[in-house]
């Protein structure tokens, strides 16, 4: 048996940082090929994604493995990715 150490705050931080990177894929095809981010069914999905994921950072916090302040920090630049996806699109159409 291997005597690798698993370090599970870098592996909190990489898992959460996939989520958002599929939150911010699954959005952008969403407004590519299916609504506009005025439509509801845009708005329940981005909703629904965030509130999952702002779970997730949060579980991760209260166990210790990420910080506050590295949990605030992806949702804000999931944030900040989201609003200039967001302003493309509406430039586009």
């Amino acid at each position: 048996m291997a005597n690798k150490k698993i370090d599970h705050r870098e592996e909190a931080v990489e898992l959460l940082k996939q989520d958002a990177k599929r939150i911010l894929q699954l959005i952008k095809v969403q407004m590519d090929n299916l609504t506009l981010p005025q439509c509801p069914a845009y708005e329940e999905v981005l909703d629904t994604q965030m509130y999952g994921l702002s779970r997730e950072i949060n579980f991760a916090t209260r166990l210790g493995l990420i910080e506050p302040e590295e949990g605030k920090k992806l949702i804000s630049t999931l944030e900040k990715e989201l609003s200039a996806l967001h302003e493309l699109s509406m430039s586009k159409k």
